[in-house]
């Protein structure tokens, strides 16, 4: 049964335009103003401090912006490479450090985060290429493939599963695992959860198909590095996908799982009744949020730990 803080919270997120004192949802359309979007999120996201036991260090990977988000307990020698979400037109650093600090100290690893190029002013495969460039880095950096994780929510989520099937396309050593929470596998956008869930998520109306268009940019949707439900995945490392019934990515995600699967991949398929997209980053506010987010960090801990 779902808990009435779960109600409250998720209604509060639904109806957030009613704090701005707007009778109706916000659209995604033409008129839609991407530099007001991503100031709106970098400035509550400056707001936010990271608790006092996580320390950070920005570096630059080969001219991308990047951040480590380190806790104290860290274990030797293994790191998280995030990939944060945000439509693929949003998103940095800056949004997503407190996120991944609560993966950093829950899992016990330094982690990763980086400022990928964002759709529209670079649409696949640059970000794409960007996330290849960082992993490699890594490697250089004397991080084994056994030592890493990668994970990411919503477009990250996407990237993390697009990364694992470039990596593979291109013959370099794949990590030892990866989480993906509430990815959009086709990026056609045309899974029947994007009809029955429209009301049911908390994505803006709408936002699926013009921000997902802007990242494909007249590339074929259907290339699966831009959708990883077309992937090969044989040999790919063990999956944990997370997602809750209520999301336009459902059927996605339930999807790639199933694919996944059929070629032989460790998959672990979570889904979580009437929750909403990428979920799992609300923790504490809610106990699934806290539980969905605890159990990927098992994952995490299993395959860092048991080498």
């Amino acid at each position: 049964m779902q808990s009435l803080r779960s109600k409250i919270v998720i209604g509060m997120i639904k109806n957030r335009h009613l704090f701005k004192l707007k009778l109706k949802p916000e659209v995604v359309d033409e008129s839609f103003s991407l530099d007001e979007f991503r100031e709106s999120i970098d400035k509550a996201s400056a707001r936010v401090k990271l608790p006092k036991d996580i320390s950070t260090e920005i570096v630059s990977v080969d001219g991308i912006n990047a951040e480590w988000i380190v806790p104290q307990n860290q274990l030797k020698d293994k790191v998280l490479l995030y990939i944060h979400g945000g439509g693929f037109i949003s998103g940095s650093c800056l949004t997503h450090r407190m996120h991944v600090a609560k993966f950093a100290r829950e899992c016990q690893l330094k982690s990763l985060v980086f400022d990928y190029r964002l759709a529209p002013e670079y649409p696949f495969p640059v970000p794409l290429n960007d996330c290849v460039m960082v992993y490699k880095w890594l490697l250089k950096q004397g991080y084994e493939e056994k030592n890493i994780v990668v994970g990411g929510e919503s477009a990250g989520a996407t990237l993390t599963l697009s990364l694992l099937l470039a990596l593979k396309e291109n013959n370099i050593a794949l990590p030892r695992a990866a989480f993906s929470i509430s990815p959009v596998t086709d990026l056609r956008c045309n899974a029947g959860s994007f009809s029955y869930n429209a009301k049911n998520d908390v994505a803006p109306m709408g936002s699926w198909t013009v921000w997902t268009q802007l990242y494909i940019s007249g590339n074929d949707p259907i290339n699966p590095l831009l959708s990883p439900q077309f992937g090969n995945y044989e040999g790919l490392p063990p999956l944990y996908i997370c997602v809750g019934t209520h999301e336009i990515h459902f059927d996605d995600c339930v999807n790639v799982a199933r694919i996944a699967k059929e070629f032989g991949v460790d998959v672990t398929l979570r889904k979580w009744d009437k929750m909403i997209h990428a979920f799992p980053l609300l923790t504490p506010l809610f106990p699934e949020a806290t539980k969905a987010f605890q159990e990927i960090c098992e994952f995490v801990k299993h395959h860092t730990r048991n080498i």
